[in-house]
């Protein structure tokens, strides 16, 4: 039998690639890189042979998608940000068994899903930027779910989570389960953001100090309170893709049923308008 061995909010900001670069940026997003690692080696010392994400850079407009290659290759750039992430190389190894089942168990939920086999299907960076660091750490095949869910509601996007668990829960992977997102996601305007160092500010005070309090919740294990909080919390602070990574995350996680306390390993830091962190949360 296979189970989520471990579970995590993880930030997939482009300045990481940056931070490696020659560069304003050179060295500045060491801790977030910092957390990803040791993220990488609690799944590793766990047993985890794969990764689940659930990437916020994936948008779809009609169900829910899962990208189930059995490899992945290539160059990727950014189209959001080409000046940012250009022709990064990765090569990882699928799991597209589990990508299926966890398609067919959201489909017996009547939660329309879908697991794609193409090979032009590439991946998006919340998955890229995770799975670079994470990689020098330990190797494990990848299923990166569509999270950036325009039309879709949590309710199903908590479904689709409980279908994560039920799949896994059946197959032979030990899986690192991932939230790929930021908390708040109010990128700087573009005539304001040079004018306010943007690249290491937040671009409201009121989103700054909710985050901060969503990770005390996320600290003391208080999901409940943050669940009942999340719809006005990701509209009011443009919660990343709407926070569906979050929401199936905690699917898979019992829901409001869920009391692990959440590990912060790397410190809130705002990026680009938007606030970020990694939080470690155990598996119960």
């Amino acid at each position: 039998m296979g189970e989520i061995v471990l579970a995590a909010k993880m930030t997939h900001v482009p300045t990481m690639i940056m931070s490696e670069q020659d560069g304003p940026v050179q060295g500045k997003r060491q801790a977030a890189i910092d957390g990803h690692r040791e993220i990488a080696r609690r799944a590793k010392a766990l047993g985890a042979d794969t990764v689940v994400i659930c990437d916020t850079h994936w948008v779809v407009n009609a169900g829910y998608h899962i990208n189930a290659n059995d490899h992945f290759e290539g160059l990727f750039t950014s189209n959001e940000f080409p000046q940012f992430i250009q022709n990064l190389p990765y090569r990882y190894e699928g799991n597209p068994a589990l990508g299926d089942a966890i398609a067919a168990k959201a489909q017996e939920k009547d939660v329309y899903t879908l697991s794609h086999h193409l090979g032009s299907l590439e991946l998006e960076y919340g998955t890229l930027v995770p799975m670079r660091f994470m990689s020098r750490e330990h190797e494990m095949k990848v299923v990166s779910v569509a999270a950036w869910c325009t039309v879709h509601s949590y309710e199903s996007s908590r479904k689709l989570g409980e279908a994560i668990r039920e799949a896994v829960d059946e197959s032979d992977a030990k899986v690192l389960l991932v939230a790929s997102g930021s908390l708040s996601h109010r990128i700087w305007p573009n005539d304001e953001y040079a004018a306010n160092n943007g690249t290491f500010t937040i671009s409201k005070e009121f989103n700054r100090q909710v985050d901060l309090h969503v990770l005390e919740l996320w600290k003391r294990g208080e999901w409940d309170t943050f669940i009942k909080m999340l719809p006005e919390y990701a509209d009011f602070c443009c919660g990343e893709g709407s926070m569906h990574d979050t929401v199936m995350m905690l699917g898979a996680l019992g829901w409001d049923s869920y009391t692990g306390k959440g590990e912060v390993v790397t410190e809130y830091f705002p990026s680009s308008g938007t606030g970020q962190t990694n939080v470690i949360l155990p598996v119960q």
